[in-house]
């Protein structure tokens, strides 16, 4: 079947946000929100709770094997029960996250914590980008992804600078409670959307099943090993993983100890570069759509690494330029994430996009699974500023097999699946 000019302009006419996915973004608002009070601050928690730096790096390393498990197996669930019931699912185990990190007496058992998260994370991360890829048509594809990107990014900019005053003023334990009662409010309205689509006849799915599973796995595995973009989608995301692996969740500490910042002033860098993603996403999406996904996942990589290379440069207590470094590094995300987000909802079949975003959207593969301790141990080795400055190169470098690579066939046929990229909004 071909989509024609009529049906592309009727397309382009409705509404790209509905009543529906209004609501289903504030439950998203309000979920993350409280991961992102605490994420940015993570290691500076673990310390509080008695680590070092190297044990910091083994945290991590540890924290990212229960992903590996679930990272695709979530995807799939979300491919056979649906999106939203899969979402409603995870935030029910979700809540088990915050009651661990809460009442956790040492840092060795936020590794409980971070199993839950790990569980909420495969099953709700894969289920959001499939489920906003299903609510457009491939011609505004990734500007639909903006846009939503768009309005999700008001976590990134809230939530790291009041998760910073909150831990400044009143502690860890105190900030983790209120991001807490954030997320039960979200929970509700998930489990809710999903009861109320259940009764509507919509997002009945499949049984899960191990023939299902199998199935999945092995026309994704297809894919993967066809040398095509999804292929070399898995190269930079590999490259791109292991790299910030080995500094990323370092870089509070690096902040504090070498930039001089305190709580407050950490929690505030994490939220201008959410600010400057939310400013970004919107026409990022846009220029995908205009001049395909390639350019501005060019322009993002080259904005990341020059982010990179300046804040790891700066004089002890630059406050103010490390707000500048953190608002580039925004920037570079926000241009990559509606054009990654858009091309690989192109490249892989309707029924394996679950599947795809949580193999993609994974934090961590098995290939970059030490690095985070790797990093550690180059931070005491050789230097601190050492681990960042391997992110930065890499990314640089990525950019590379992105301009060759990254090109979907122009008649829209997928010469790895034989599928077409045709998609009906809905």
């Amino acid at each position: 079947m071909t989509t024609t000019a009529t049906e592309v302009a009727q397309a382009k006419k409705k509404p790209l946000l509905t009543g529906f996915i209004l609501l289903f973004l504030l439950a998203m608002i309000l979920a993350n929100m409280g991961s992102q009070m605490y994420g940015p601050l993570m290691s500076l928690y673990i310390r509080d709770l008695g680590a070092s730096v190297p044990q910091i790096g083994l945290f991590f390393t540890i924290a990212s094997i229960v992903p590996l498990a679930l990272q695709i197996l979530g995807g799939w669930i979300s491919d056979t029960l649906g999106r939203l019931r899969a979402i409603a699912i995870g935030s029910v185990i979700g809540i088990l996250t915050y009651v661990a990190l809460i009442m956790a007496p040492t840092w060795e058992w936020l590794l409980l914590a971070t199993t839950f998260g790990a569980i909420t994370g495969s099953l709700v991360g894969p289920s959001f980008d499939a489920f906003i890829a299903e609510q457009s048509s491939e011609e505004n594809r990734a500007k639909m992804f903006g846009i939503t990107q768009a309005l999700f990014g008001i976590v990134g900019f809230v939530g790291p600078a009041l998760g910073g005053w909150l831990a400044q003023v009143r502690g860890f334990k105190f900030m983790l409670l209120i991001a807490a009662l954030m997320y039960i409010v979200a929970t509700v309205i998930r489990v809710s959307m999903a009861r109320t689509a259940s009764r509507n006849g919509h997002g009945k799915g499949e049984k899960l099943s191990f023939a299902g599973l199998k199935a999945n796995l092995g026309a994704m595995l297809g894919m993967l090993f066809a040398g095509g973009v999804v292929t070399w989608i898995l190269i930079t995301d590999g490259v791109r993983d292991i790299s910030f692996a080995l500094s990323m969740n370092l870089f509070s500490v690096y902040m504090q100890d070498f930039g001089g910042l305190n709580l407050q002033q950490i929690g505030l860098t994490s939220s201008i570069f959410g600010l400057f993603l939310m400013l970004t996403v919107i026409p990022a999406g846009y220029l995908a759509d205009k001049v395909g996904e390639r350019v501005g996942i060019v322009f993002g990589f080259a904005l990341v690494g020059i982010s990179l290379g300046m804040l790891v440069f700066l004089p002890y207590g630059a406050f103010g330029l490390y707000l500048a470094g953190w608002g580039l590094a925004g920037a570079g995300v926000g241009m990559l994430q509606p054009a990654y987000q858009s091309l690989i909802s192109k490249a892989v079949p309707e029924k394996l996009r679950g599947t795809a975003f949580g193999l993609f959207s994974s934090s961590l593969g098995l290939i970059s699974l030490p690095f985070p301790w790797i990093g550690a141990q180059l931070w005491h080795s050789v230097s601190p500023r050492f681990p960042f400055l391997i992110t930065a190169g890499a990314v640089f470098l990525s950019i590379i097999p992105v301009w060759l690579k990254f090109k979907l066939p122009k008649n829209g046929v997928q010469a790895e699946t034989g599928s077409t990229n045709e998609d009906t909004p809905k």
